[in-house]
């Protein structure tokens, strides 16, 4: 596909999610197969913003949204769209890993796809070998697929979430400062893997660590207070700061 195609693009978007959480009139476009990230200190609307994209935001009693975000042209908050449907076409992955513990590996990376329809044993068993190698899993797991998700260690469990993220082939990932919690080597795993995983799908990581996002993305938004004050290709963003107020947070100078 051209860069220039856009997947998903919201327009004066603003919301509120959580007492202190919101966000004001951002528009921003996200191009196909590239890493998004969304920097800014805590409590700036990250995170707000990037459960809007899937509607995840409606969960929270009291959370609200003005404005449109579009999936292909088509505004995501119609009233024909499916939450649980739109969910399956632009996945999320949260800051500590959440495998569902009642499940063992398998039915972790299978709960999506069963969801709307029943598939041949052999076709899921396919789908969710292709998701756990896809997500750098396989090999570890292969012996145990039948084993809990919760015996295995905070970055295999990470790793775990994205193959469930993944399976049901999505448009679109949101990754939730994914690796907050885990250990340099685990970081790294993820992070090699969002080189990988951009090949077939657009990614949207929001990350407090500066180093990580100049790593990983191909373009950085800069939220503060609220406000989106900065968007560009990230190399510009993090050696030329066209903000003041992008240049102090970048530089270390508050945040």
């Amino acid at each position: 596909m051209s860069d220039a195609t856009v997947h998903l693009r919201t327009d004066q978007l603003s919301a509120m999610y959580g007492k202190f959480s919101a966000i004001k009139n951002v528009t921003l476009e996200f191009p196909v197969n590239k890493v998004h990230a969304l920097i800014g200190p805590s409590g700036c609307g990250k995170s707000t913003f990037l459960r809007t994209l899937n509607r995840l935001h409606e969960m929270t009693p009291g959370a609200w949204i003005t404005g449109t975000v579009e999936l292909d042209g088509q505004d995501v908050y119609a009233p024909a769209v499916s939450p649980i449907k739109l969910r399956r076409r632009v996945g999320m992955v949260f800051q500590k890993p959440t495998p569902f513990p009642t499940m063992s590996i398998f039915d972790n990376v299978a709960a999506g796809l069963r969801i709307h329809r029943k598939l041949p044993r052999t076709e899921l068993a396919e789908i969710v070998e292709r998701s756990l190698q896809r997500a750098a899993l396989w090999d570890e797991v292969k012996d145990r697929l039948k084993t809990s998700a919760t015996a295995l260690s905070g970055g295999q469990q990470q790793r775990l979430c994205l193959a469930r993220t993944i399976a049901p082939e999505p448009e679109v990932i949101l990754l939730d400062e994914p690796t907050a919690s885990l250990d340099p080597q685990g970081t790294q795993r993820i992070e090699e893997l969002m080189h990988e995983l951009k090949t077939d799908f657009t990614i949207v990581i929001v990350t407090h660590n500066m180093q990580q996002a100049a790593r990983v993305s191909d373009t950085t938004s800069f939220f503060y207070l609220g406000d989106m004050v900065e968007h560009g290709p990230t190399k510009a963003m993090f050696t030329r700061p066209k903000e003041p107020q992008t240049e102090a947070y970048i530089t270390g100078r508050f945040g």
